[in-house]
């Protein structure tokens, strides 16, 4: 592979010179994993990767999710889209959500790995991708706020999440959304390795611990803190760019788009290796 790695401001490298053949090869997979682990998102630009070769790529860097949504013939590819005439009308509400800053799989003990994402088609008014590093908002933190959120824990759940993107819900869609279950998770998830990120985003709905009020006060203060600019990489799309991200340390979001965008993307996902402690 003579694939050049270029380090991004503040966070993340691109990489040019690389081909599709090139990545699926363990050599170039492990190379990805590197670069994952140093500057949690890897940006392949215009790369043009076919499904077959997104999903025998996603197979060399770990174990992929299976989807859930069963919209492509692999099974492992998510279709990430809005638009009502390539999916459904109950995935596109759930996919407004989004728009809000979040990491995948916060309500459960394991969440994701990482996230691939390739642009199948790109919307020029809307939709680039924002992360925001949470490694990087918790090691600025003051010292004493740090020792302030020490046993700290906040409950993440589906509901949360769903409630930002559509607050004007009825009382039938807030009920389908407390049937999936929440997890309680500290706000500072502490790594094996001993690295520590925030963890906070649209699934976190209260503070253990805390009065309402405090608690909401709490979160929405330390996500405004690591959805600083000097902590944010935005992501312009372009067509056939994959973007891979390590989920347990960013935050992310899509900035809004229409729903009769063209905006479509293919989507594996890493199954989580670290529970959260």
């Amino acid at each position: 592979m003579t694939a050049t790695f270029t380090a991004l401001e503040p966070f993340g490298v691109e990489v040019t010179g690389a081909s599709c053949a090139d990545l699926v090869d363990r050599r170039a997979a492990d190379e990805c994993r590197a670069a994952l682990d140093e500057h949690g998102v890897v940006i392949y630009r215009e790369l043009g990767i076919g499904d077959d070769d997104l999903v025998a790529f996603t197979r060399l860097l770990g174990e992929p999710l299976v989807a859930k949504t069963s919209e492509h013939r692999h099974p492992e590819i998510d279709t990430i889209t809005l638009d009502p005439g390539k999916t459904n009308t109950a995935l596109a509400a759930i996919r407004k959500g989004n728009f809000h800053w979040h990491i995948d799989g916060a309500t459960i003990d394991v969440p994701q790995k990482a996230t691939l994402l390739t642009a199948r088609e790109v919307d020029p008014a809307g939709g680039d991708t924002e992360f925001a590093n949470t490694f990087l908002a918790y090691r600025e933190l003051p010292e004493e706020e740090k020792a302030r959120l020490d046993g700290l824990r906040a409950v993440h759940s589906f509901a949360a999440a769903q409630l930002r993107a559509h607050p004007e819900a009825s009382e039938r869609q807030r009920a389908s959304w407390d049937r999936v279950s929440a997890k309680t998770h500290p706000l500072v998830w502490t790594r094996g390795n001993g690295r520590k990120s925030l963890l906070v985003g649209a699934t976190a709905g209260e503070v253990v611990g805390l009065a309402a009020e405090d608690g909401r006060a709490l979160l929405d203060r330390l996500t405004e803190w690591a959805t600083q600019p000097r902590f944010v990489l935005r992501h312009r799309w372009r067509r056939g760019d994959l973007v891979i991200w390590d989920n347990t340390g960013m935050l992310h979001r899509a900035l809004p788009f229409e729903p009769t965008s063209r905006r479509l993307m293919h989507r594996t996902t890493l199954i989580g290796e670290e529970a959260v402690a």
